[in-house]
């Protein structure tokens, strides 16, 4: 049986495995979610073509709006592939650090009161 030192040191390399090659199979068009997101600013309708000047971090309307640290899951154009593979890199620690706080928050032992 793997003990859990082993098991969390395959997880990492898995994902990093998973995230490098994501980044080769990518698809540069909009997905899903940024379609949704549109649609639910009023920029889009599920029926009508997308406006071309259609982005999330022009004006909403009232919306929300925001601006991505990692845009397109890159780095800029200069970085290229570079960039897209430390963007996910950098996301996956970011998760992997997450997670390791909550639990070892989760494994505290509950302290109880002596009265």
């Amino acid at each position: 049986m793997m003990d859990i030192k082993n098991f969390i040191i395959a997880g990492i390399v898995i994902a990093l495995i998973i995230g490098v090659a994501a980044v080769f199979m990518a698809s540069p068009d909009p997905d899903g979610l940024e379609s949704t997101a549109l649609v639910v600013q009023g920029e889009k309708t599920l029926t009508g073509v997308t406006p071309e000047e259609a982005e999330l971090v022009e004006d909403v309307h009232g919306g929300f709006a925001y601006d991505s640290p990692f845009p397109d899951y890159g780095m800029g154009e200069s970085l290229g592939k570079t960039g897209e593979i430390i963007a996910v890199l950098v996301g996956i620690a970011i998760c992997f650090l997450i997670v390791l706080g909550l639990a070892k928050v989760a494994a505290r032992p509950q302290q109880q009161e002596n009265k």
